[in-house]
């Protein structure tokens, strides 16, 4: 398994990278989202990576931080959803906005992806609206040492000789904590889900415990 790559970007192209590792090129896929924010051709990049082994073929698809690896992974579980597929639904969602879209059940938001349609749309939110609240909960937990790595990159003189670790999840997750804090007081995974993703998005949710606060009043018994 290739979990991770770092070196020198030889070519950047909409959906994919060109990576030199020491003399060898990997081309490794990304979305859309993640290609506008790599570094020039010619500066270092580091992603973590993910192998997908097919009988013909073999791809590596390529994550700025864990927690967006995890992300794929679980749509990709979802008959119907490729990798490349996944890759778009991050690519126009985030990953913080696929986590409100499955925590809604809001298919209109996944629909809104290239290549995805309704019907697929509507699969994926059935399928995944349970199993979301897992991968929320893991937030902070997917963290890594943000030093920079041991390799020294020998492709031009004036790229930098490390190449930088990539972002990690900050270890402060409030929606994590939020999610946790509330299937402690006996709300369902998928209740709690939905509240803390609608309570994230209004401007008061700052930390942690207006967070919670918020999500709370929306998990009240309305009269």
């Amino acid at each position: 398994m290739i979990g991770r790559i770092a070196g020198i970007i030889l070519h950047r192209g909409m959906d994919e990278v060109l990576i030199d590792v020491r003399g060898v090129g990997y081309i490794v896929h990304v979305s859309s989202r993640t290609a506008s924010t790599l570094p020039p051709v010619g500066e270092a990049c580091a992603l973590y990576t993910e192998l997908v082994v097919r009988e013909d073929l073999l791809q590596l698809f390529g994550f700025p931080t864990l927690i967006e690896k995890e992300w794929h992974k679980l749509l990709i579980s979802v008959q119907g959803i490729g990798a490349k597929a996944a890759l778009a639904i991050l690519g126009t969602l985030g990953p913080d906005g696929v986590s409100r879209a499955l925590a809604l059940g809001d298919w209109n938001a996944i629909k809104a992806a290239p290549g995805v349609g309704p019907k697929l749309a509507q699969r994926v939110v059935m399928e995944l609206k349970d199993k979301a609240p897992t991968v929320m909960a893991m937030g902070g937990a997917l963290t890594v040492d943000t030093a920079p790595s041991d390799e020294v990159i020998e492709a031009k003189p004036k790229t930098p000789k490390r190449a930088p670790a990539p972002a990690a999840t900050p270890k402060t997750n409030f929606t994590a904590e939020a999610l946790s804090a509330l299937t402690n007081l006996g709300y369902s995974p998928s209740d709690a889900a939905a509240a803390v993703a609608k309570a994230s998005e209004q401007p008061e949710a700052t930390d942690t415990a207006k967070l919670i606060r918020t999500a709370l009043r929306l998990l009240a018994p309305k009269d």
